[in-house]
C-alpha cells in the first residue's frame, strides 16, 4: 500500500473531483437540515455564525493536500471510485483499513463523521504520518506469517477450526490474527479493505492472516453484512486466499488489481456453509 507511488495527473484530477463532489454534497445536506429545521420551528431561529456554512477543518486539509501533493495513492482512478461508491452509500460508517499509505487521508475523510482506522506494520511509518496527519487513527500489528508460508497456510485453512465461525482471537485456526487491539475485533466494521501488509517479496509479511481475519471478522457479526476489498490481486496470494476464505460466491466485482466482496453475517445462521 506505501511503497507503490504514482505521479498520476489523472488520479489527481479525479481525487480533487470527489473531494469537491463530497463538498458540494456537504453543503447540500447542511442546507436541505437548516431548511428543515427552520420550516418545522416556530421560532424560526437561524444560525448566524459563519461557521454554519463552512467546511470540516479535515476535509479542507485533505483537498489542500492532494491538491498540492507530487504523491498520490497506489490505486488508479477506476479502482479508487469502486470503495467511493460504497462509502458515499454506507458513511458515516466503521470503516477498517489494513495498510496506511498515501491513500490514507483520502479514505478517513471519504467517511467523514465516521470511523476509519488503519493497521500498520511498520512503526516508524505510523509515527511519521501521525506527524503530517494527526487526526487518523492507526494502530501497529505485527504479522507472523511471511509470504514463504503461503502453501502451507492454504493447505491448514481447510481445517475445521478454520471454517468454524468463531471471534479470530480465540480461533485455532493458524490463519487467524491475533495480534491486533481488542476493540478491532469488538467494532462490527461495514467495510474493511485490506492493502497490507508488505506482501511482495518471500521474507515479507503476507496477506494471507489478514484476508483470512477479515473475512471471519465479517462473517462473525452479529447481522448484515460488510463490503471486504483486496488489493493488489495481481500477485498469487491476494488472488488465491481471496478466493478461498473470501469465496468467489461473495465477490461482486473485480476492477484492475481490486476485488470486491459482499459477506454476509453467518452468526444470524451456523449451518450457513462457509462459502456459497
Amino acid at each position: 500500500m506505501r511503497p507503490k507511488t504514482h505521479g498520476s495527473l489523472s488520479l489527481k484530477l479525479l481525487l480533487i473531483c470527489v473531494f469537491i463532489a463530497f463538498l458540494l454534497l456537504f453543503v447540500l445536506r447542511s442546507t436541505l437540515t437548516s431548511s428543515s429545521l427552520s420550516t418545522s420551528s416556530s421560532s424560526k431561529s437561524t444560525c448566524s455564525s459563519p461557521k454554519c456554512n463552512k467546511i470540516p477543518t479535515s476535509v479542507a486539509k485533505s483537498l489542500i493536500h492532494y491538491t498540492t501533493s507530487a504523491i498520490t495513492p497506489q490505486q488508479t482512478h477506476k479502482e479508487i471510485l469502486v470503495t467511493s461508491k460504497i462509502l458515499d452509500k454506507k458513511s458515516p460508517c466503521n470503516f477498517l483499513v489494513f495498510g496506511l499509505g498515501h491513500d490514507s487521508l483520502m479514505w478517513h475523510t471519504l467517511n467523514y463523521g465516521g470511523r476509519t482506522i488503519f493497521l500498520e506494520e511498520d512503526e516508524a511509518w505510523i509515527q511519521q504520518i501521525k506527524k503530517r496527519f494527526p487526526m487518523l487513527e492507526s494502530y501497529h500489528v505485527t504479522y507472523d506469517s511471511k509470504v514463504n508460508q503461503a502453501n502451507v497456510l492454504i493447505e491448514a485453512g481447510k481445517g475445521t477450526e478454520c471454517t468454524t465461525i468463531a471471534d479470530p482471537r480465540y480461533s485455532m485456526c493458524q490463519l487467524a490474527l491475533k495480534g491486533m487491539p481488542s476493540e478491532i475485533y469488538d467494532i462490527k466494521w461495514d467495510i474493511i479493505m485490506v492493502d497490507a501488509p508488505t506482501g511482495y517479496y518471500e521474507d515479507a509479511p503476507g496477506r494471507m492472516t489478514a484476508i483470512y481475519t477479515a473475512g471471519m471478522m465479517a462473517r462473525n457479526r452479529e447481522d448484515g453484512e460488510t463490503h471486504l476489498f483486496v488489493h493488489d490481486v495481481n500477485r498469487d496470494i491476494e488472488d488465491k486466499f481471496s478466493r478461498k476464505f473470501l469465496c468467489e460466491g461473495y465477490m461482486k466485482k473485480q476492477v484492475g488489481r481490486l476485488r470486491h466482496f459482499t459477506i454476509p453475517s453467518h452468526k444470524s445462521n451456523l449451518n450457513m456453509p462457509f462459502c456459497p
